[in-house]
């Protein structure tokens, strides 16, 4: 029995011993419950809402030869990678950034199962229209937006999906649409196909008007040499630069009465109607780079008017504004009259019909012998009250001094893609 009890009382003390290491261990000394501040996981386990994604779809991970950010599991990024071809896109994807690479081709097999894409950026690359496997886009349900610009395409592709809100076309060799392209596209509303080879005859039969919702069409350096027709009512912003377009139709603008903003810079117009302009929500109106040889009409919202390099040798301040009116001053703000055949300043009537103008821009007029002259202009101001007014007399500039505006150059209207309103 002395043998027994001594053999329990040791393996009690044992067991209490054993238990007390397990009870005393320190788990935080060998594991770090707080995750380090440089290293992310590859994979997140919290469900994200804002994505609405499956919870288990994010195990699926992202292409190798591309980055998917942590903070961003619904993005992937593959640009700039000289990659050749699309890799396969995984289902929980909604942005694939693939711009600045050397893909020639799109195939359906890359896309099989990114049923949750929104958006596709394939800009800067060298795909042509007969690699892209047909209906490629068009199974893709829930895209949004798709660039394809700077690539080697030579006709519209189609089919699109109706789900797309915005295509960017431009920088192409587009020069084939098919008279049934813009079927289904009912959700369009920003359609950039600048720097293509688009004739009149291609945009024939009213294939515009099937966009509905059509905010901002882009046609700038094509080889159009008169106004698109069939314009949808909704639109907002027109951008017809560097065409050969000599003349606009009487009442063109009846059937887009929301328009904006108007850029026909370096185009051949000539002579065109008095009052083709009088659109109520026109705020910006380029006609700069042609062959114009009067002013015209002056609608009363306008607000940067850019008339440089024309063939007008005077300006009859009545015909831009017939009458004034003090309950509805015209809003105009900006002209830009430089490289024209002025021989005088406009009339000084021009600041009580137009309150609101701070800027005339003369710059260099041409003459008659080819020489430029520099005209003596004037300089408006808008005066807020009689302390103020009393102020600026007190600082009255000298009236051979030119008031110039820091954004209203070139650069201030050059941009293709306007900003969608809110």
């Amino acid at each position: 029995m002395g043998f027994l009890s001594l053999a329990s009382v040791l393996f009690f003390f044992f067991g209490v011993k054993v238990y007390c290491q397990y009870e005393n261990y320190q788990w935080d000394e060998d594991y770090d419950q707080d995750p380090d501040d440089v290293y992310q996981p590859e994979f997140q386990f919290n469900q994200n809402e804002d994505f609405q994604v499956p919870f288990h779809q994010y195990m699926l991970g992202c292409a190798t030869e591309c980055f998917c950010p942590p903070d961003f599991p619904s993005s992937m990024y593959c640009d700039n990678r000289k990659l050749k071809t699309i890799p396969r896109v995984p289902a929980h994807i909604q942005q694939v950034y693939l711009q600045f690479n050397e893909i020639e081709a799109v195939t359906a097999d890359s896309f099989i199962n990114a049923t949750h894409l929104k958006e596709i950026n394939l800009s800067h690359n060298k795909i042509t229209s007969q690699k892209i496997d047909h209906g490629v886009f068009a199974k893709l349900s829930n895209l949004v937006q798709l660039h394809l610009q700077h690539n080697n395409l030579e006709e519209f592709p189609f089919p699109l999906p109706k789900s797309l809100e915005r295509l960017l076309l431009g920088y192409n060799e587009i020069s084939r649409l098919q008279t049934n392209a813009m079927d289904g596209l009912i959700n369009l509303t920003m359609l950039d196909l600048c720097y293509n080879h688009l004739e009149d005859s291609m945009l024939q039969e009213k294939i515009l008007a099937k966009m509905e919702k059509l905010m901002q069409l882009n046609l700038c350096n094509n080889r159009l040499e008169s106004m698109p027709p069939g314009l949808p009512s909704s639109l907002m912003y027109l951008s017809l630069e560097n065409n050969s377009i000599s003349s606009i139709p009487e009442n063109y603008f009846n059937e887009i009465p929301k328009l904006q903003a108007l850029r026909m810079s370096h185009n051949k117009l000539q002579d065109i109607p008095y009052n083709i302009f009088n659109l109520s929500n026109l705020i910006e109106l380029n006609v700069g780079h042609n062959k114009l040889k009067q002013a015209f009409y002056i609608p009363r919202n306008l607000q940067h008017l850019y008339l440089e390099n024309n063939e007008i040798e005077n300006i009859n301040i009545t015909v831009m504004c017939p009458s004034v009116d003090p309950l509805h001053y015209h809003h105009l703000t900006y002209i830009r009259m430089d490289q024209n055949k002025l021989k005088e300043p406009i009339s000084s009537y021009v600041s009580l019909c137009f309150p609101h103008i701070h800027t005339i821009y003369y710059g260099e007029q041409r003459s008659t012998n080819g020489q430029t002259i520099q005209l003596k202009t004037q300089v408006f101001r808008r005066f807020q009250d009689d302390a103020d007014s009393e102020e600026q007399e007190d600082h009255q500039e000298g009236p051979e001094q030119e008031e110039t505006e820091e954004n209203t150059g070139p650069h201030y209207y050059g941009s293709q893609e306007w900003q969608e309103p809110m």
